[in-house]
């Protein structure tokens, strides 16, 4: 039986663990509105992007070159995972998604090339069959999203350069709620071919349309890279995001657990402090009547 002491300490060291889980909890809660207000900021200017659009495929709009389906059968796929811990299950659950995602498209992991976001999602990647091409790590804040997006544009040019992969997708766990998440996944190249017909047909807000001046193509292909840099760069966000909803909702069980094992040790604590005082009182009662019967 454990004694008053060993259980004084067990109390003192899970209160101090049920600290640094309160405080986890505020980061975690903290870390969520950044990454959700870096996700609403790019609702403007996507809008300016798809507008740009618009305008440049109504003068044009026969020449989607971009957005021509390829014949390559090598794909590319960045897989958004996390560097650190205490996120449940966050990493397993998004390479689970990308196994399920290219069956269904039927399309063999030897024929896929991985850029993985994170060491963790890597090393589970690699153990479950998928090549790994490259690694970069993930972004410790909101400040570190635009340099962590550029890295990602020029490995897909890298791929398109070197390794003719013409077929990309994003695959990324998307926040549902403050501590819960789905996976999903985009397909980033080709473009969807469809949303630029429809961006052609898109109605216009004022009675004429602009004009430019600039070379057709070379704005065209500067409106597709800031359309990629959006996409990915809101895919890390909200990547990042459901990380910390992961690690807010695996907080939030923790500290139930916590909070149930200091209430059992505060009983038994309790409980064998009484014991030990009413063997006490025990001992000096027994020892009075012995005095008393002398």
């Amino acid at each position: 039986m454990q004694t008053t002491e060993e259980i004084k300490r067990q109390l003192s060291a899970t209160g101090d663990m049920r600290s640094v889980v309160r405080t986890m909890k505020s980061l975690a809660a903290v870390n969520i509105r950044q990454y959700e207000k870096a996700a609403r900021s790019l609702a403007d200017y996507e809008r300016v992007i798809e507008m740009g659009l618009s305008v440049v495929l109504r003068n044009r709009p026969e020449q989607m070159e971009f957005t021509r389906e390829t014949e390559s059968e090598k794909y590319g796929a960045i897989v958004f995972g996390s560097d650190q811990g205490m996120c449940g299950q966050f990493n397993e659950n998004i390479v689970d998604y990308t196994e399920e995602v290219f069956r269904e498209l039927d399309i063999e992991k030897s024929e896929i090339t991985i850029l993985a976001l994170g060491e963790k999602v890597a090393g589970l990647l690699k153990s479950d069959g998928f090549n790994i091409g490259d690694k970069l790590s993930v972004p410790a804040s909101t400040a570190g999203i635009t340099e962590s997006t550029r890295a990602v544009l020029y490995k897909i040019v890298d791929w398109r350069e070197t390794r003719d992969v013409r077929n990309v997708y994003l695959l990324f766990n998307e926040p549902k709620s403050r501590a819960s998440y789905d996976p999903s996944h985009i397909r980033l190249l080709p473009t969807d071919s469809q949303w630029l017909e429809s961006l052609i047909t898109r109605e216009w807000d004022s009675r004429s349309l602009p004009i430019f001046t600039m070379n057709w193509d070379e704005l065209f292909s500067a409106l597709i890279r800031e359309y990629l840099f959006v996409s990915i760069f809101r895919a890390t966000a909200d990547s990042l995001n459901s990380e910390n909803a992961s690690r807010l909702s695996a907080m939030q069980v923790a500290e139930k657990n916590i909070d149930e094992r200091l209430d059992m040790l505060k009983t038994q604590y309790n409980r064998q402090r009484q014991s030990s005082i009413t063997s006490e009182l025990l001992d000096i009662v027994a020892g009075f009547e012995a005095l008393t019967k002398a």
